[in-house]
């Protein structure tokens, strides 16, 4: 379950401080969210976005693919950090950004589905992404074996059960994910 702090204002430093006990500490804006360890099932399918990302961005030299633990800020660096599940992470001039990554450096973030806080993953992060520019953002419920996509705040998104398809500026090609395919690959 994810646990709202008791202190208001965190900061990244702070958060620095806490123990390594297994979980995910994440604020935005200065408030805390934790959540516990991934589950297997959640690892597994984050495995399978990922190899299915890289196979598609890493002969260009447009994009790198990455997967939590890894850190993304807001400009505000000293109260943001979030961990998204998976990310593609934009180069610059064929080279990775600085690190920890700005949100501003993503073309797409996912996330699987947190039981224990969906509302961290539909409203709070949707919204911290899309307001931040990142163009797209998914959210993978692995029970259910569908991705909930949105591209902008404006939009009401999509569910996608079969395919999905991404095509990110400055990709000759899209990418086309057989959903149902990858749910086995990752699950069965």
């Amino acid at each position: 379950m994810v646990m709202p702090a008791a202190q208001t204002d965190w900061t990244v430093e702070m958060l620095d401080a806490l123990p390594d006990d297994g979980k995910r500490y994440e604020v935005i804006d200065g408030a805390l969210f934790v959540t516990p360890a991934p589950s297997d099932v959640h690892q597994y399918v984050v495995a399978a976005f990922a190899r299915q990302l890289h196979a598609y961005v890493r002969p260009t030299t447009l994009a790198r693919v990455l997967h939590s633990p890894a850190d993304v800020r807001k400009p505000d660096r000293k109260r943001n950090r979030v961990q998204p599940d998976v990310f593609v992470v934009r180069l610059s001039a064929g080279k990775r950004p600085r690190y920890p990554h700005d949100l501003k450096d993503l073309l797409l973030a996912i996330e699987v589905e947190s039981p224990s806080n969906p509302n961290l993953d539909y409203q709070i992060k949707r919204a911290l992404y899309l307001r931040n520019g990142i163009p797209e953002y998914w959210v993978v419920n692995p029970i259910a074996r569908i991705v909930s996509r949105w591209r902008s705040e404006d939009e009401p998104g999509e569910v996608c059960s079969s395919r999905m398809t991404w095509h990110p500026e400055g990709m000759a090609e899209p990418l086309v994910i057989d959903l149902p395919a990858l749910f086995d690959d990752a699950l069965g």
